[in-house]
């Protein structure tokens, strides 16, 4: 289970994957093997949502029989308690949705957090009260062209879109600087409330070959 992850390698992680899973649903149960699911299928990285019911003993779970080179981490974190519980129960990193008390939490812990935040204020705000990165949410508001806009005065904030992002929008995030893409709905479906994990499954490879081809194209344009 000895399996760390500071905020340096969380993000060089992330860097090189694209992507992050998001698993919500209800039942902890499932959602911890939809989590394994999309870890078995090239996710490297995976968030159980606080809001699942048993959310802690899913991610206990998942933590006692990843493989070794992924990692899981609880969404939706909120306050400080939320940081401690989380620990105990063996996650990895934590996300949130706003500026929420967790961020300082965490960042005191030596814990990475992917924080949440909308605005250029917001933004910035995150990354003083020490996030690893900052979580665009939800980035369906503004796009692509937003999330450009807003790394313009930001461009050593890294940003990572979340909201309304699926197979046909992550290539434009990734182009418009986003180091990864976090996915929910679009990949898990309701796989983290029992539904059929094959479909999910076919739908994280699509992810990941996404991904990759982009790396591929992305290196061909740098080497020109």
């Amino acid at each position: 289970m000895e399996n760390t992850l500071t905020a340096g390698s969380l993000l060089a992680g992330i860097r090189e994957t694209r992507l992050v899973a998001i698993v919500r649903g209800t039942d902890g149960t499932a959602a911890a093997k939809a989590a394994l699911a999309a870890m078995e299928e090239g996710f490297r990285f995976v968030e159980i949502a606080l809001t699942t019911p048993n959310a802690f003993e899913a991610i206990s779970a998942v933590r006692a029989t990843a493989p070794a080179d992924c990692f899981v981490g609880a969404g939706t974190v909120l306050t400080a308690q939320d940081v401690d519980r989380v620990a105990e129960a063996g996650g990895q990193f934590m996300v949130t949705p706003s500026l929420a008390e967790s961020i300082a939490e965490s960042a005191r812990l030596g814990l990475p957090v992917l924080a949440g935040a909308l605005t250029p204020s917001e933004a910035y705000e995150a990354m003083n009260r020490g996030a690893t990165a900052v979580k665009l949410f939800p980035a369906s508001i503004g796009g692509p062209g937003y999330l450009k806009a807003l790394r313009d005065p930001f461009p050593g904030i890294p940003f990572i879109a979340v909201g309304g992002v699926g197979l046909r929008e992550a290539t434009a995030y990734w182009e418009a600087g986003a180091i990864a893409v976090g996915l929910g709905g679009p990949l898990f479906g309701d796989a983290g409330s029992g539904g059929d994990l094959a479909p999910m499954r076919d739908r994280a490879r699509g992810f990941v070959d996404l991904a990759a081809e982009f790396a591929r194209r992305s290196g061909a344009e740098i080497l020109r």
